[in-house]
């Protein structure tokens, strides 16, 4: 390749880039935007779920149970209605998640050595979220137990007693369980397919509604170097984001990755790559601005948001979409950076990843030139 011909493209198209302002606000402004809405917006975390209590016994055990559930990080009991048929109200009209009703004579029950029944309503629209609440609700009820369990043992004379197992659970990696740690590396390879594929798949088709694409032609440039003048600026623009969206990461959210830095540049560069030659590709074969940004939202950035392992589970989906997430290049990509941020692993754990990154990028940047040079470049 010659590389005073490639610099002449990468100058041309770094000009069109100063004059259309849009594609730069599309490049800086939009994954800005995303970091923030992802950041902030999107959490995964269960906590304050807004709670009724409908107290009918008034004792002061009720009133226990209910300051203990209210001191709880999980619950927020945010409303005392007389009676349950207020419970129907709240939960039709979603404003209180969870309702707990402590029947009439609960506390003699309890007293008397006999099982008192407690009421837990649990709106369950939302399926994670209500088996989420209904965990943290067994846990509570559980835990509340013991000191019944304890109380009991004391008055038979038989002592505290320890329970036959006792699970001790450590959390690696992400022991905050904060959704936000593995919800920050997941944004950069979103923000790659929107900066890398979506852009470039306009470069292409841009020269052919503009008539420009003869005047191309007919100059003595081969494929690889146009599509490699045409990439590089959008290259360093998304390399340029990765570098905002750590940073950011690191002050706003705390998230802090504890693999080598230089290895995360390394993944993403390549994965840029990978994203410049899909982009390129539709480009090349759309040859409408319009088409190949509809095209490009299809093919690269929902399924990198859908199809990844990002949000939802892999595991879940039927056999047919976790067939098809193996040629989603999202997949690998955040694979790696999960190790980086939260395993500390090093390129000896993830060298299949980045082979597979490394295939599609040959396979795709082959498949440009072999388009291009069917169309006379």
């Amino acid at each position: 390749m010659n590389q005073r011909k490639i610099r002449a493209v990468i100058r041309k198209e770094i000009l069109h880039l100063i004059r259309d302002f849009r594609s730069l606000y599309l490049a800086f402004a939009i994954p800005l935007l995303l970091i923030l809405l992802f950041g902030y917006a999107l959490s995964l975390d269960v906590d304050n779920i807004e709670t009724i209590v409908v107290d009918q016994d008034k004792t002061d055990l009720s009133r226990d149970l209910i300051r203990r559930l209210d001191a709880s990080s999980y619950f927020h009991v945010k409303a005392y209605p007389p009676d349950t048929h207020a419970v129907t109200e709240y939960l039709d009209h979603d404003r209180a998640t969870l309702a707990v009703v402590i029947p009439s004579g609960w506390t003699r029950e309890i007293r008397s050595d006999r099982a008192a029944q407690l009421q837990i309503i649990l709106d369950g629209s939302d399926p994670n979220f209500a088996n989420i609440a209904r965990g943290y609700t067994n846990a509570f009820v559980e835990q509340y137990n013991q000191r019944f369990l304890l109380d009991f043992l004391n008055r038979q004379g038989m002592g505290e007693r320890n329970p036959p197992i006792e699970g001790r659970i450590r959390v690696w990696f992400n022991e905050d369980l904060e959704s936000r740690n593995f919800i920050l590396p997941g944004i950069i390879a979103v923000i790659i397919m929107i900066v890398g594929s979506m852009l470039t798949s306009l470069v292409i088709a841009r020269e052919y509604e503009n008539g420009t694409m003869e005047t191309l032609k007919s100059l003595p440039l081969t494929a690889g170097e146009l599509l490699t003048g045409k990439a590089v600026p959008y290259f360093f623009i998304g390399l340029i984001d990765v570098l905002v969206a750590v940073l950011m990461g690191q002050v706003l959210f705390g998230v802090i990755m504890k693999a080598n830095f230089w290895l995360m540049i390394l993944a993403s560069s390549l994965y840029i790559a990978v994203a410049l030659v899909l982009g390129l590709l539709i480009s090349v074969i759309t040859k409408s601005q319009l088409v190949a940004n509809q095209a490009a939202i299809l093919a690269t950035f929902l399924p990198s948001l859908l199809l990844s392992n990002f949000v939802f589970p892999v595991i879940n989906m039927p056999t047919f979409l976790q067939m098809l997430t193996y040629i989603v290049p999202a997949s690998y990509f955040i694979e790696i950076l999960s190790g980086i941020y939260l395993k500390n692993l090093g390129l000896a754990y993830f060298w299949t990843n980045f082979a597979v990154l490394a295939f599609m990028f040959l396979f795709f940047g082959a498949l440009n030139i072999i388009v291009l040079k069917r169309e006379g470049l």
